[in-house]
């Protein structure tokens, strides 16, 4: 079983940052990918951001490239979303997710943390 916790959401204004963690606990953590989403009331889930546990690849939705970066720190079993120059528009519920990235597509498994929120005021 893994656990996914992310941590490091708040309220801020915009044009500032936040930077998210979403930390791994669990039988041993060796996934293929791991992602960033978000939700915001009344629309559906987004993916923001993807990284593969080994290598360098990683993905970005269009909303969100060039302000947010994903990285992660193997050793600590940890995935970071830096978010830079934030915008009302980024207010949702962000969640990290374990999965596999193939092709330039994503299969979410069965993995989800609980979320944190993050708030960007005008």
């Amino acid at each position: 079983q893994v656990q996914l916790v992310e941590s490091g959401g708040g309220l801020v204004q915009a044009g500032e940052s936040l930077r998210l963690s979403c930390a791994a606990s669990g039988r041993s953590f060796s996934p293929d990918a791991v992602s960033w989403f978000r939700q915001a009331p009344g629309k559906e889930r987004e993916r923001v951001a993807t990284i593969r546990w080994s290598g360098t690849t990683t993905y970005y939705a269009a909303s969100v490239k060039g302000r947010f970066t994903i990285s992660r720190d193997n050793a600590k079993n940890t995935v970071y979303l830096q978010m830079n120059s934030l915008k009302p528009e980024d207010t949702a519920v962000y969640y990290c997710n374990t999965g596999t990235y193939r092709d330039g597509s994503y299969y979410s498994n069965t993995y989800w943390g609980q979320g944190t929120q993050v708030t960007v005021s005008s």
